[in-house]
């Protein structure tokens, strides 16, 4: 499904990404570990077409993402805040995302009305700007928007920062449903190693920009990356 080859990125003489070869296949739920700086969010971002590798390249479906935007139809993805448009409410959000997807006001609202509990009676009919949100019911906007229109990969960096331990536990619910259940693709970094065990079926360790661990999730990893990490 995703495929990556000799896919770099420097800035001024510095190295940040530097992955020879990785593999994602359709339906997995794969995971992105690593320290502060070590290329997590970079990855994701050329992955989106939001930044252009120095060299190498990714490929979704076969699509070469910096090369043609047919993966966007059946991508989707929540880095951070700035995917979001301040001055909607939540319901407005949703349509006009809605409407880039080709889903009418009626599909949008059937998929919303599955996350009610998700959203703890806080975003819809609010009368919020999403501006005015916490941050944690600026991520869960972000990432129900994520869900519209049935995507085939979706992309979630940090998804569980800034959520409360409820909605933590509701969201990997909704991970593994989208992976196991939907074969939806899944792509999660994550400083948090407990929550990223939980839900990803393979986890990868990028230190300093480089592959370190390519791992299948088992009842050991958690203790496996916890040791790595404490040096």
């Amino acid at each position: 499904m995703i495929t990556t080859s000799n896919l770099s990125k420097t800035y001024s003489g510095n190295t940040v990404l530097n992955i020879e070869s990785l593999d994602i296949p359709k339906g997995q739920s794969f995971g992105l570990v690593g320290n502060n700086g070590a290329g997590k969010t970079t990855y994701f971002s050329l992955l989106l077409d939001l930044i252009q590798p120095t060299s190498g390249h990714i490929k979704s479906n076969e699509i070469q993402v910096n090369k043609s935007e047919d993966w966007k139809p059946f991508t989707a993805a929540f880095i951070d805040e700035s995917f979001l448009i301040g001055y909607l409410t939540a319901e407005e959000y949703f349509y006009f995302i809605g409407e880039l997807r080709g889903q009418n006001k009626a599909d949008v609202d059937k998929l919303v009305g599955q996350f009610k509990d998700f959203f703890h009676g806080e975003i819809l009919g609010q009368k919020k700007f999403l501006r005015d949100l916490s941050k944690g019911n600026q991520k869960k906007v972000g990432i129900v928007a994520a869900l519209i229109g049935n995507p085939e990969v979706i992309v979630l960096d940090e998804p569980f920062a800034n959520l409360d331990p409820t909605t933590q536990i509701r969201l990997k619910e909704i991970i593994k449903d989208l992976a196991e259940k939907q074969g939806v693709t899944v792509l999660i970094s994550s400083h948090d190693l407990m929550h990223v065990t939980d839900v990803c079926e393979r986890i990868v360790v990028l230190e300093k920009g480089e592959v370190v661990k390519d791992l299948k999730t088992s009842e050991a990893t958690l203790k496996e990356l916890e040791m790595h990490f404490a040096g």
